[in-house]
């Protein structure tokens, strides 16, 4: 498949050593304090000097604008994603903040059989790509996948993140997807020997299977 891989949860440093020898395009780090994966390990100059060809990408759920944009410059992030119920004037709020950083903005949305596609029509110009994760009320890693026939009902062209619950066994079910704005895979939970310690062998092998 041609697509990108986000790997996110990181928050071990020699961990995520490992994790950047395997060359993913994105790194997904929490700063969700309601989350067992907060990278409140991490130093800013840490996440900085990781690989230049690796995108930083900081996750964010319904926090202050400044702080948003205040954590993307310190930690030298590449994408802000918002994991939240952030309006559109949030957004069109933190992209000022942001201008001239080239800092790309991804807004996620829970999907169950209830969600209106139609509610992005708002974000699709303020936004850089949607990620459709599963509906839960922690807002994400709920391990579990969602039903992607739903996707059918998407029909703008802005690119999008798929994630939630994707795991070593989901690359046929990733390859039966025949959609061109599908952008990246975002993984996390299902390749962990524990919150946020990554199985670099799994890792790896979904990697490659991902590739041919």
């Amino acid at each position: 498949m041609d697509v990108k891989l986000k790997i996110c949860g990181m928050r071990l440093p020699d961990n995520i050593q490992a994790v950047t020898t395997l060359q993913p395009d994105y790194l997904g780090f929490i700063f969700y304090r309601g989350s067992k994966r907060f990278v409140d390990g991490l130093t800013p100059s840490f996440v900085k000097n990781l690989p230049a060809g690796i995108r930083r990408t900081g996750v964010f759920v319904n926090e202050e604008l400044d702080r948003v944009a205040q954590l993307a410059v310190l930690y030298g992030l590449n994408a802000v994603q918002l994991h939240g119920q952030e309006p559109v004037k949030y957004c069109i709020a933190l992209k000022g903040l942001l201008v001239d950083t080239g800092i790309a903005l991804i807004k996620a949305f829970g999907v169950d059989e209830q969600f209106d596609f139609d509610t992005l029509n708002a974000y699709a110009n303020v936004a850089d790509y949607f990620l459709f994760d599963t509906q839960t009320p922690d807002h994400g890693g709920s391990g579990k996948v969602f039903n992607w026939s739903l996707l059918e009902n998407y029909k703008l062209s802005k690119p999008y993140f798929l994630s939630g619950g994707i795991g070593p066994d989901s690359i046929e079910q990733l390859k039966q997807i025949n959609d061109s704005r599908l952008y990246a895979i975002d993984i996390n939970s299902r390749f962990e020997l524990a919150p946020g310690l990554k199985d670099i062998d799994k890792l790896n092998d979904f990697k490659h299977k991902l590739a041919i």
